[in-house]
């Protein structure tokens, strides 16, 4: 597959480095030429020196045998001329990053399709979601669902408390009706249990359960279930609008913003919502604001240090539920072990959606587990696949991969050993990033 990625900034260079990995035909286009340099003395990877509005450095790259065209640069309508010069030229996929809500809406699909830009992605909307979930339900790290909540993926870290820590898989303790533990995360190691397994304390363990089994989860979890009313939030950045925008209206919001233009800019956008021009990154104002008080510490400022530190600083006063974006990937591990709860990085977050279209079979759903080196992705079973001649015991999956469970018609259910996939079945698979491809071949 031959993929052209237009723009080398963070979504851009991280992406083209995670498809590399697959012996993918990857360029990168990027005008800036400094930008290029470090990248090809840092990675192996084919780059070209060009605008990508540019009819003439798109042909130069070989658009016209383009699988895939990517064009996440900083600006939205260079993204998006880009993608339709693109489709016009011959590439067979369009995909353009966007800041505008409203170009996401489905009746505007058809009316890009027809332009060329044949897929949009916003990756502020996507961190926003996530964090909208997770403060939905305060005992979890993340909480994704598919199918219109027919199966619930479920991140929690467990304590020793747990009734599920040091119990071995192997000793058939673990409800299977009810739920089941599909991928570990373990200081820096992503586990795919098998029997042999146990869960420890102080794991992230991630489950997939059901909506009716959530309460039972919780309590083999060992973990307290507490409302979550006022929320304080670091940074006025579009994932902190979004994010605003999208909580339903119990929540009390007050937002702390350093730069006094966008404190009044926000202050306009967000109606109702408390905004405070100050630094949260000072304790003794944290302390003035009232963060005693809060049930809930957001912190997504473009600074990954601070937005840390700052969730450090709310766990020591007193916050149970501390939220950070980390945009710096190489802080997500050190963020984890220092306990600061849960992380969002909205470039694994768009990497993940990207990396969707490049996949062969039926796939409408991947989504990345950022504290693990792992994937969820949602296969719709085809007739006639492999996936559905054998029971799930007998298939002889590849290693590092678990299927958590299936939908049919609406329906979520557990597998088990003796489950047998039929046609049309949305199956979630667990599995590390290596792995995708080989799982995949189950369901051509």
């Amino acid at each position: 597959m031959k993929i052209i990625i237009a723009g080398a900034g963070e979504v851009g260079t991280h992406l083209a480095k995670l498809l590399a990995r697959e012996n993918f035909d990857i360029l990168l286009l990027e005008e800036d030429a400094e930008k290029i340099k470090n990248l090809e003395s840092s990675y192996d990877l084919i780059t070209h020196v060009g605008s990508p509005t540019s009819i003439t450095d798109l042909k130069e790259t070989g658009i016209h045998k383009a699988d895939l065209f990517i064009a996440v640069t900083p600006l939205e309508s260079v993204n998006m001329t880009a993608c339709m010069l693109a489709a016009n030229l011959g590439a067979k996929r369009t995909l353009a990053r966007i800041n505008n809500y409203e170009y996401l809406q489905p009746e505007n699909r058809e009316f890009f399709n027809k332009l060329g830009v044949h897929n949009l992605i916003y990756p502020e909307v996507l961190a926003a979601r996530e964090i909208t979930e997770g403060l939905k339900t305060s005992w979890l790290r993340q909480n994704t669902s598919f199918c219109n909540d027919a199966l619930i993926l479920l991140g929690i870290k467990v304590r020793a408390n747990a009734i599920i820590v040091n119990q071995r898989f192997s000793t058939g303790f673990f409800d299977h009706d009810k739920y089941r533990i599909v991928a570990i995360k373990r200081a820096n190691k992503t586990i795919i249990p098998v029997g042999s397994d146990m869960v420890l304390a102080n794991d992230i363990v991630y489950f997939i359960t059901t909506k009716k089994h959530l309460e039972f989860v919780r309590e083999h979890a060992g973990k307290e279930d507490f409302p979550i009313k006022n929320i304080m939030m670091m940074g006025g950045s579009r994932i902190a609008q979004k994010t605003i925008k999208s909580l339903p209206s119990y929540f009390n919001v007050k937002v702390l913003e350093r730069d006094r233009d966008r404190s009044y800019s926000l202050a306009e956008k967000l109606g109702n919502t408390m905004i405070i021009n100050c630094d949260g990154r000072n304790i003794e104002l944290l302390k003035e604001e009232g963060i005693q008080e809060m049930d809930a510490f957001v912190a997504v400022t473009s600074n990954s240090e601070a937005n840390i530190l700052a969730c450090l600083a709310a766990k020591r006063l007193g916050v149970r539920k501390t939220v950070a974006e980390v945009e710096n990937i190489d802080y997500i591990m050190l963020a984890e072990s220092m306990d600061i709860g849960t992380v969002i990085n909205k470039k694994m977050l768009a990497a993940a959606y990207i990396y969707q279209l490049t996949l062969d079979a039926d796939v409408l759903n991947v989504r990345t587990l950022t504290a693990a080196d792992a994937e969820v992705v949602e296969f719709v079973a085809k007739s006639g696949s492999k996936i559905t001649r054998s029971k799930i015991r007998d298939l002889r999956l590849p290693d590092q991969v678990n299927i958590g469970g299936y939908v049919r018609n609406g329906e979520g259910f557990i597998v088990n050993g003796n489950t047998v996939i039929q046609p049309n079945d949305h199956v979630i698979v667990f599995c590390v990033s290596s792995a995708i491809r080989k799982i995949e071949n189950f369901f051509n």
